[in-house]
C-alpha cells in the first residue's frame, strides 16, 4: 500500500488565483492562493493510523516528506504546514484516515513568533531553545516517553493540556526538509509507536498531528529546530483560555509521560 495524495475538493486556498496584495491604513489583505492538499495514508476506510504496519505508516511519512519538498518549492507554499485531524473532536470532516499539506503564500505569525523568540535565546546564550530544551528533558527523564537513535518523544514540562506530546529530531536541524532517509525512517517508527500508545492507553481520543518547521526561506539555521507535536483532545479549551491566553491542565506532565510509558505500544496483534 502506498499513500495517495491529491488536491483538496473543500481548499482554503485557490491554487489557480493571482497572488495580490492590498494595504488600506491598518487594514491589509492578502489573496487567498495557495495549495491545499489531502494525503490518503490508507484505502481501509476503517483504519486508524495507530492500527496500520510499521511498514505502512513509513510510507505516510515519506509522503509528508515529498509533498513538502514538492510544495515548499512552489513560489505559492512560502510556509507548509503538515497536519492531521484525528477525529470530529479534532475538527475532522471526512471519516477516511487523511493528513492534509497546505502551503500558504506568507509564513503565519505564530511561525513569526517562535522564530523571534528562539533568535533572542540563541543571542542570550549560543544555543538553539529547543537542543537546550531537549538536553534538560533527557537529563532530568521523568517526561520522556519514548527514544530512538534520532528522536526523543516527551511531554513538555509546561504541556498546555494533558498528553500533549513533542518528538524532536535528537540532531539539529531547522526544516522538516532536511530531514534524511534514515531520519525519516526512525521518525515513523517512533511516532508510530507513541500513537498506538495513545489509542490503547487513552482509549483512541481524537487528535491533532502537526509538523511544525522553520520557512522555505530559512533552511539551515542554527536557533530553530523542527518538529512533530501530537494534542490528544481529552480536554477542551474554553471561555478562560481564549480570554486569557493561560491554559488549565489538570494533568501533571510527569504522570502522564509515566503512564504513556508503561502502555504497550503493541498489546495485541492486529
Amino acid at each position: 500500500m502506498a499513500s495517495a495524495r491529491g488536491p483538496n475538493k473543500f481548499a482554503v486556498l485557490d491554487a489557480t488565483g493571482v497572488l495580490t496584495r492590498k494595504l488600506e491604513r491598518v487594514k491589509r489583505t492578502i489573496s487567498g492562493v495557495g495549495i491545499h492538499e489531502v494525503i490518503i495514508e490508507t484505502p481501509d476506510h476503517s483504519k486508524s493510523p495507530a492500527l496500520l504496519s510499521e511498514a505502512e505508516f513509513e510510507l505516510v511519512i515519506q509522503t509528508y516528506h515529498r509533498r513538502y519538498d514538492a510544495v515548499s518549492a512552489d513560489p505559492r507554499g512560502a510556509q507548509v504546514t503538515v497536519f492531521k485531524n484525528q477525529g470530529e473532536g479534532a475538527g475532522t470532516s471526512l471519516a477516511h484516515p487523511h493528513s492534509q499539506l497546505v502551503g500558504t503564500p506568507i509564513i503565519p505569525t505564530q511561525i513569526r513568533d517562535r522564530m523571534e523568540h528562539s533568535l533572542r535565546f540563541y543571542d542570550e546564550t549560543g544555543e538553539c531553545l529547543f537542543c537546550s530544551v531537549m538536553a534538560d528533558e533527557m537529563l532530568d527523564q521523568t517526561r520522556i516517553v519514548g527514544t530512538n537513535d534520532e528522536f526523543v518523544a516527551f511531554i513538555p514540562y509546561a504541556a498546555l493540556t494533558p498528553f500533549h506530546l513533542w518528538i524532536y529530531p535528537r540532531h539539529h536541524s531547522a526544516s522538516f526538509a532536511e530531514a534524511t532517509d534514515a531520519q525519516l525512517v526512525d521518525l515513523s517508527r517512533l511516532l508510530h509507536r507513541m500513537l498506538r500508545k495513545i489509542y490503547f492507553g487513552l482509549k483512541n481520543p481524537d487528535y491533532n498531528l502537526s509538523v511544525r518547521t522553520s520557512p522555505r526561506e530559512v533552511r539551515g539555521l542554527p536557533y530553530y529546530h523542527w518538529y512533530v507535536t501530537v494534542v490528544p483532545r481529552v480536554s477542551r479549551v474554553a471561555g478562560f483560555e481564549i480570554g486569557s491566553g493561560m491554559f488549565v491542565n489538570v494533568s501533571v506532565p510527569e504522570e502522564s509521560a509515566a503512564f504513556l510509558r508503561s502502555v504497550p505500544s503493541d498489546p495485541v496483534r492486529v
